[in-house]
């Protein structure tokens, strides 16, 4: 295991006292530090706490806003629900996946800088189609305007 981890999640624990009733949280505060759960960081908190293995994969895998696998910096969430999906999500959805390289079975792009997921409702349904990127709300997108909001992002970055 890296020591970085190892380090890193001593310290989550610390500040939890090691207590066993803190799982939850601690395991939000890993996934908060690397924007999923590394293996070795679940393996060492529960080898730390004294949990099963299995105890601890299976919390992690019940909630769906944990992750196994890594992300990327920015996380694209695109409404499918019915309000967005009437006024035209999966076009935008398509552009975002030919823009970035990936697909429904690749979410993450290979930089590591952006994810996309699709979401039943994000909660925004009289701005339809809404998409959101960490947690922003972004309205009434087309496959042209996210394709221009992602070139910036992109832009930002180098």
């Amino acid at each position: 295991m890296l020591s970085a981890i190892k380090e890193k999640v001593d310290s989550i624990l610390t500040n939890h006292k090691y207590e066993k009733k803190e799982l939850i949280t601690i395991i939000q505060e890993i996934q908060k530090e690397y924007n999923y759960l590394p293996e070795d960081a679940l393996t060492y908190m529960a080898d730390c706490l004294d949990i099963s293995h299995s105890k601890i994969y299976g919390v992690a895998t019940f909630y769906e806003n944990f992750s196994l696998e890594a992300k990327g910096k920015n996380i694209i969430k695109i409404c499918d629900g019915t309000a967005c999906h009437v006024r035209k999500s999966v076009p935008i959805l398509n552009a975002i996946y030919k823009e970035l390289g990936l697909s429904d079975k690749k979410k993450t792009t290979d930089d590591l800088l952006f994810t996309v997921e699709t979401v039943s409702c994000l909660g925004a349904c009289g701005l339809a189609p809404v998409i959101t990127i960490n947690d922003h709300v972004h309205p009434k997108m087309t496959p042209e305007s996210t394709i221009e909001l992602l070139k910036a992002m992109k832009r930002e970055e180098e």
